[in-house]
């Protein structure tokens, strides 16, 4: 099996500073119900983590061209970096069978929401799973 395609936490400041630059994706594994209420980050994807394997296919065209991509959860303590490892893990294995040939650098997004929505950045209310950013 090919190594995984590496895994690092970002800050909230290091993503705003990145984000304009980049090719970058953002995935919140939160439930639906949660993403609604609280809100979510602008532009993020919603693929939550109680079906998260079953919609790697799906987040994998979703991330074709993407350079990087941020995961994360309420907390980012465990949630996201689970399905953060199991998109590392996924990447790897089609990096393996030459399926892919290069795979997005993988974040965790630090703190996860509430560290984002605590420091002031950019929280939309918009009911869509793919966010066009608000």
């Amino acid at each position: 099996m090919a190594s995984l395609p590496s895994l690092s936490y970002i800050s909230a400041t290091d993503l705003i500073r990145l984000r304009p630059s980049s090719k970058l994706a953002i995935v919140d594994v939160r439930d639906e119900g949660l993403r609604s209420d609280l809100g979510h980050i602008a532009g993020s994807w919603n693929f939550e983590r109680d079906n998260f394997s079953e919609k790697l296919p799906a987040l994998m065209g979703k991330l074709e061209g993407q350079e990087a991509v941020v995961l994360h959860c309420g907390k980012s303590q465990h949630s996201g970096p689970a399905c953060a490892n199991k998109l590392a893990e996924h990447l790897a294995t089609l990096l393996s069978k030459k399926e892919i040939e290069a795979a997005p650098q993988v974040y965790i997004l630090e703190k996860g929401f509430t560290g984002w929505a605590s420091a002031g950045f950019p929280v939309c209310t918009c009911g869509e799973a793919f966010c066009e950013g608000c």
